[in-house]
C-alpha cells in the first residue's frame, strides 16, 4: 500500500510476474488500507510508512491491535532507525527498504508468508554500524549472557529473517529444536515476539550482522 501511484503500480507489475505473489488488493493511504482489510483475503500486507490522511505507523498499530495475525512488511525510503523501531515494535514482520530489488522483496514477501521475519540486510548492517559509532553506551542488560551459543547462532538467523525450517537446515538440526531455542530466546530476553528479538539483538549488540 503506497500513495506514489508509479511506485505502487510498478511493485504490483513485478509482483504480478511472480508466480509465488498474486496482488489481491491496493490501497492509497492508511484509511482506505484499514477499509481494505475487512474486505480482501491475503496472506501478507506490504505498508509503506509514508502514507497520506494515515501513515503507515499508525495503520499498522490499528491493523495489529484488531488482527495481531496479520504479517506486515514495512517500506520506507528512510533507513533512520526511529522508523524501524517504531514499526518492529508494534508488531510488524518485516522492513524493507524501497530501493530493494524485486529478488529481496520476494524473498521477504516469502519468508513472512512461511511464519518468519524479514529485515533488509542493508538496513540492518546501518543500524549495527550507527550502534557501534554512537557516543552513548547501550545499557547492559542481565539476561543478555544468558543466551547459549547454539541460542545466539539461532538468534542471528532469526535477524536475518530465515523461517525455524531454513534455520534447522543450516545447524542441521530439527524444526522441533528450533522452536525450543526460538521459546527458549523469547522466555530469556522478555520478548514477546520475533520483531522485538530482532530489536533486543540489535539494542544490546547480540548478534554480529
Amino acid at each position: 500500500m503506497d500513495d506514489h501511484t508509479l511506485f505502487r503500480g510498478g511493485m504490483k507489475g513485478l509482483l504480478s510476474m511472480r508466480k509465488e505473489c498474486e496482488v489481491v488488493g491496493e490501497a492509497s493511504n492508511g484509511v482506505e488500507f484499514l477499509d481494505l482489510i475487512g474486505k480482501v483475503d491475503f496472506d501478507v500486507v506490504l505498508l509503506d510508512i509514508d502514507m497520506p490522511v494515515m501513515n503507515g505507523m499508525e495503520a499498522a498499530r490499528k491493523a495489529l491491535t484488531e488482527h495481531p495475525e496479520m504479517r506486515i512488511i514495512a517500506l520506507s525510503m528512510h533507513g533512520a532507525s526511529e522508523y524501524y523501531f517504531a514499526m518492529v515494535e508494534s508488531g510488524v514482520k518485516g522492513f524493507l527498504l524501497k530501493n530493494s530489488d524485486i529478488d529481496e522483496v520476494e524473498q521477504a514477501i516469502i519468508c513472512v508468508h512461511e511464519g518468519g521475519s524479514f529485515f533488509s540486510k542493508e538496513l540492518l548492517d546501518d543500524f549495527v554500524e550507527d550502534l557501534r559509532e554512537s557516543d552513548k553506551q547501550l545499557p547492559e542488560e542481565e539476561n543478555a549472557d544468558t543466551l547459549s551459543e547454539r541460542e545466539r547462532e539461532v538468534l542471528l538467523l532469526i535477524c536475518k529473517g530465515l523461517s525455524n525450517v531454513e534455520i534447522a537446515e543450516k545447524l542441521f538440526i530439527s524444526k522441533r529444536t528450533v522452536d525450543k531455542h526460538r521459546a527458549n530466546i523469547l522466555e530469556k530476553t522478555g520478548c514477546k515476539n520475533t520483531a522485538n528479538m530482532v530489536v533486543y539483538a540489535i539494542k544490546n549488540s547480540l548478534v554480529d550482522l
